[in-house]
């Protein structure tokens, strides 16, 4: 069976190192692969680059680093836009950008809704990630971005081998692409990229002291969670949906319960509640 080449990126395991990024660089800036690619430019392309995502208000705060790279789709819009077969996807499902007949080809770069496809001036060139082509099929296990990051958040392998880490991964813990209405057949999937959190902390009012191991709970939209409040007071509920409405009551013997309504139009951080007998 022919390999189905597959990445699963788990957000929660990148810590913002740049190692993947500057691995990348470090293969194919200023380096010509023939049959693969043409050498991209030092500058103005990030075949593999970081989003940086900062969430929530002081002190309730959430920053994430999200690797984004080709998606290397199983329906690419990019073959549909090129005209003479110059974007094709191998037999392995890597995607590539034809070097030879992609020139001046521009309308490939605006085809691609990741806006991951880069235009070399110069050569007057569309240019992606090819997933180190020229690397897998020399006997490399996997791209320099995979062989580098040190959190093993990046994960590679052949999809249609079901003993292989990346299956294992996909069966068991689902893994999303990043945009999923965009239905591209992505091959670039996630894990953990940050969704909603209401957060806040607890205070019983009668001694100003943060209220630990009160009992939080949220409903709504699917979900029914409670939750322990930490030393500090505090409380979190992640991973829920966008611009949805939800309740949180705070329940401890001997004080009134709260009840609030949320809505996570953005992150939500309702501050210090007040427990009153």
């Amino acid at each position: 069976m022919a390999k189905n080449y597959g990445m699963v990126i788990d957000v929660a395991k990148c810590t913002g190192c740049y190692a993947c990024f500057l691995a990348c660089k470090d293969e194919n800036a200023g380096e010509e692969h023939p049959g693969y690619t043409a050498a991209p430019p030092m500058t103005g392309q990030h075949w593999i680059n970081l989003i940086e995502v900062e969430r929530g208000t002081f002190p309730k705060v959430k920053h994430n680093h999200i690797p984004v790279t080709c998606a290397q789709c199983d329906n690419p819009a990019c073959i549909d836009s090129a005209e003479n077969g110059a974007v094709y996807k191998r037999e392995d499902g890597i995607v590539i950008i034809d070097p030879v007949k992609a020139v001046g080809q521009k309308q490939i770069v605006n085809s691609c809704p990741y806006r991951v496809i880069f235009w070399n001036e110069e050569k007057q060139l569309a240019q992606k990630c090819d997933g180190c082509a020229h690397l897998l099929d020399k006997g490399y296990k996997e791209p320099r971005c995979v062989e580098m990051c040190p959190t093993s958040a990046l994960l590679f392998g052949d999809l249609n081998d079901p003993k292989s880490a990346v299956s294992q991964v996909v069966a068991a813990q689902k893994p999303y692409a990043r945009t999923p209405e965009y239905d591209l057949g992505d091959k670039v999937l996630y894990l953990n990229i940050p969704r909603k959190f209401v957060a806040g902390a607890v205070v019983y009012k009668d001694s100003d002291q943060c209220a630990e191991n009160v009992t939080v709970t949220i409903k709504g939209e699917g979900v029914d969670q409670s939750y322990k409040t930490d030393i500090f007071g505090d409380f979190w509920f992640e991973e829920l949906k966008s611009k949805a409405d939800y309740t949180v009551e705070i329940a401890e013997p001997g004080y009134k319960k709260i009840s609030l309504k949320v809505r996570t139009n953005t992150d939500v951080n309702l501050g210090n509640l007040f427990l009153e007998k």
